[in-house]
């Protein structure tokens, strides 16, 4: 088998993730297409891996083990890249990007300062109390 073909086929797994992390709003899709972007390295990594040890006659293994060590970082990474989505869709109601940047806190569209904020509120607070 020649190389050409997983270096295809990873390119093109590796272009849909990418449009997928660039194009998508929603936050669990674009989490799937970085996990479809790792799955096209990890590709590359064992395709080159088996061109090379046929090339050498080595049996290190090199790029498998790689690979391997990729796909545990990944499993970590979506497990706390979930537990990020989750806590953020309870606490705002959305997992759109676009509508959580907008919502940050401290975000003010007129320009306004955020301290002078936190304090105006305060003071309408102890007025509210007294």
């Amino acid at each position: 088998m020649h190389l050409a073909y997983p270096a295809v086929l990873s390119a093109l797994l590796f272009c849909t993730g990418l449009y997928g992390v660039l194009a998508r709003r929603n936050a669990i899709l674009v989490l799937m297409s970085v996990e479809l972007m790792l799955n096209a390295v990890n590709l590359n990594l064992v395709a080159f891996d088996v061109w090379l040890s046929k090339a050498a006659e080595e049996t290190l293994h090199s790029g498998q083990a790689l690979t391997l060590f990729t796909i545990a970082v990944a499993a970590a990474e979506i497990g706390i890249g979930l537990a990020i989505v989750l806590a953020v869709h309870r606490n705002r109601g959305t997992s759109d990007i676009d509508r959580l940047r907008d919502t940050a806190e401290g975000h003010e569209p007129d320009g306004s300062d955020t301290d002078t904020l936190a304090t105006g509120t305060a003071a309408e607070k102890a007025e509210a109390t007294a």
